[in-house]
């Protein structure tokens, strides 16, 4: 029992350690004192505000928004196919394609992102949105394969047989019966694709141009100059995204199961 109690107490620690300076972060955000401490002088929405009045803050989450929305499209769709082709058939090099597949999330995030801005270097391409957009799809596309293919394998092959003996050719098949059946598998997928996108940093600041920020890289450049209580309100504002949108998308998926049956 002792055991359980420390284990228990240790939990709880590491908790606490991983989740309070979010905390801290999401209380600061409505401080209305400029310099950042404990107690809070007050409840405020200036720095929110602020936000909301600062150009280059709002570019930069425009483009991440964009891009996210972007890489999730990309990598679902090619993670979709990618998951068909890896469960519904049988070819030589299964395996390598498969490995070759998940090897981005083997491999360290630096090395990936400088691997592949000096073999585009090599090609002579430049930095721009597009080299973000596909490293981005790239980084992403490893958890869309595995969460379709993992819903795929508890479909039975059976019900698409049955559509293609009633005359279904396999792009009825597959928007008829095989999507829907997908449906959930596909949607977190996409979910997982854009939370990945939007909280990047490491590989952005080696792919993104000269110029363009994305949230992540906007923080750090802002944490270089000075502690500014601006950086809370876009802390908290990237908090309720990257959490608010799997949960609400959690929330949407029991409510359409349930309605469903």
């Amino acid at each position: 029992m002792r055991a359980w109690s420390l284990i228990r107490f240790y939990t709880i620690l590491v908790y606490i350690f991983m989740f309070a300076p979010i905390a801290v972060v999401m209380v600061l955000a409505f401080n209305s004192s400029q310099f950042g401490g404990f107690p809070i002088e007050g409840f405020s929405l200036r720095w929110f505000y602020r936000l909301a009045e600062n150009e280059a803050i709002m570019r930069a989450l425009k483009t991440s928004l964009g891009l996210g929305l972007l890489t999730a499209v990309i990598s679902t769709t090619i993670g979709i196919l990618a998951a068909l082709a890896l469960v519904r058939y049988q070819f030589r090099g299964k395996d390598f394609i498969t490995t070759l597949l998940i090897s981005p999330v083997l491999v360290p995030e630096t090395v990936l992102a400088v691997g592949l801005l000096i073999f585009l270097r090599w090609l002579h391409m430049p930095r721009s949105f597009l080299l973000l957009l596909l490293g981005h799809s790239i980084i992403a596309l490893p958890f869309v394969v595995l969460v379709v293919q993992a819903r795929l394998v508890g479909i039975k092959k059976e019900y698409e047989e049955a559509a293609r003996s009633l005359g279904a050719n396999p792009l009825q098949t597959f928007l008829g019966v095989t999507l829907p059946l997908l449906a959930p598998a596909v949607f977190a997928g996409a979910i997982f694709a854009f939370t990945i996108s939007f909280d990047n940093i490491t590989a952005t600041l080696f792919w993104r141009p000269s110029g363009m920020e994305t949230v992540p890289t906007q923080i750090f450049g802002m944490l270089r100059n000075s502690v500014s209580p601006e950086i809370n309100a876009l802390g908290f504002v990237m908090i309720v995204i990257t959490v608010g949108v799997p949960l609400l998308a959690g929330g949407a998926a029991r409510y359409f199961a349930r309605k469903r049956t």
